[in-house]
């Protein structure tokens, strides 16, 4: 009968449990946007988080360079390892809800003293208990904790898609970098040979006592001044190469691609995404989201430390002072019991521990709120820089066309002995300036469409091995 009523009380104490902790709080998403679209329009109705973008840019070589980085960057593998942390983690916090079974033996043999008190012989205690022991979750702790622990896994699955999203936006920007600096070397080695032919001719010139010496020192100083420029394109160059080789997960080495003359320029839609959906598509605002669902959490794991715990205790064994009779009816015995624990004077220390973790709550829904922000702020940028730079290149275009136009022309004026030199130089400094901008703008350009689709979280659904999603687990 005692048994009976044993298991009755449990089963009615997880009944209770199950059916709500008192003390849980709730989270509610803050609102923080209020309108459902942006400052500058989409133009189409792609959707930038359901395709791997950057194979439209129809370069083998980036693909290749993105899959790369995807199985060895090593901070992918970090994050790889924080999900199987915080998995870990849960698994820790999680049985917490629940009933734990515990086994003991043990085999005693005692002879006290004939001075003791107890002036006994000697004995044995023989001994094999089941402990079955359970702490009422009745203010929200231990799902609280367990909830909390839940949303941090959460939070390191979205911070694994935020890397992978990150990842490729560098890798492709690096080396969209490495393509401008391919066609600036390609601009600097052109400006160089035809000025290095300026300075021979000049040289011919002035030895013939055609021309001063101040053009020839002018040419002189325009040739070393395309030299320099071309030394210092080199360099940023190789530096590129160097960073991008640690985003691959590899020590600096060569990065092959395609030649500087391609034109990349095979995006021809903007993708579609409105401020709301970035609450959904962006890693980094899942992220805070799911880390300050955890804060949230946390407040009921606090607040449950200012009210009393209860805790049972059964235990079913056998028991005897004889192995004989260890495993027979006699041997056998069984207890149940509970205790209240809870603070009465703590000196505001457990009110202290609620309200700093009210106050975590609140910065990490303050700091959700920032990054929901600026997600919407760099969309806007992306859109408007997509837009511009595009505007910008066409508007660099017509300025290479003139100021080669002009460079010819000042040419033929200074061989015909209508104009001096100075404006020889002033063109030919124009013309190369006009050309590694519309190269840079164009690198731009390009950098922006890529930043427009990682600003509406697109891209880190990728056929890599992705974490086990945590709802399969609990």
């Amino acid at each position: 009968m005692g048994k009976v009523r044993f298991w009755s009380l449990l089963v009615s104490v997880v009944m209770t449990h199950l059916s709500g902790c008192l003390l849980k709080p709730e989270y509610t998403r803050p609102e923080v946007l209020s309108t459902d679209s942006y400052r500058d329009e989409v133009r189409d109705e792609i959707s930038g988080a359901d395709l791997t973008w950057w194979e439209l840019f129809k370069d083998p070589n980036l693909n290749s360079l993105i899959t790369t980085a995807l199985r060895e960057n090593r901070d992918l593998a970090v994050a790889m390892a924080r999900i199987d942390e915080a998995r870990a983690i849960l698994g820790v916090v999680r049985p917490d809800q629940f009933p734990r079974l515990d086994v003991s033996a043990g085999a005693v043999r005692s002879d006290p003293s004939d001075a003791s008190l107890l002036g006994v012989a000697p004995y044995n205690d023989f001994s094999l208990l089941g402990r079955l022991g359970y702490e009422v979750d009745l203010w929200g702790r231990y799902a609280s904790a367990t909830d909390a622990a839940r949303a941090e896994l959460l939070a390191s699955e979205e911070s694994f898609k935020a890397v992978t999203l990150s990842l490729v936006a560098q890798v492709a920007i690096a080396y969209l970098q490495l393509l401008d600096f391919d066609r600036q070397v390609e601009i600097s080695q052109r400006t160089l040979h035809n000025r290095h032919r300026n300075t021979v001719l000049i040289g011919e010139r002035f030895k013939g006592g055609y021309t001063a010496k101040i053009d020839l020192n002018q040419a002189q100083i325009q040739e070393q001044d395309a030299a320099a420029a071309l030394v210092a394109i080199k360099r940023i160059r190789r530096q590129t190469e160097n960073a991008l080789s640690v985003l691959l997960g590899h020590a600096p080495h060569a990065i092959t691609r395609s030649p500087a003359n391609t034109n990349p320029i095979t995006i021809a839609s903007i993708p579609k995404g409105a401020p709301a959906m970035l609450l959904e598509r962006r890693p980094d605002v899942r992220v805070a989201e799911e880390l300050a669902r955890a804060a949230v959490m946390r407040v009921g794991v606090a607040r449950s430390t200012q009210f009393p715990s209860i805790s049972l205790l059964g235990v079913l064994g056998l028991n005897s002072a004889d192995s004989t009779k260890l495993f027979t009816s006699d041997g056998r015995t069984w207890s149940i019991g509970g205790n209240l624990l809870g603070p009465v004077i703590d000196l505001g220390k457990s009110r202290s521990r609620t309200d700093a973790a009210d106050a975590q709550a609140r910065q990490a829904l303050t700091i959700y709120e920032g990054v929901v922000l600026q997600a919407v702020r760099e969309v806007e940028d992306a859109m408007v820089s997509v837009k511009t730079f595009a505007e910008e290149h066409e508007i660099r275009n017509k300025q290479v066309e003139a100021a080669r136009s002009a460079n010819m022309l000042s040419r033929r004026r200074y061989d015909d002995g209508v104009t001096s030199y100075l404006e020889v130089l002033s063109t030919e400094t124009s013309l190369f300036q006009a050309d590694l901008a519309r190269s840079s703008t164009l690198q731009r350009y390009l950098s922006a469409l890529v930043q427009l689709y990682r600003a509406l979280g697109g891209g880190w659904q990728l056929p890599i091995q992705q974490p086990t999603p945590v709802g399969s687990q609990l």
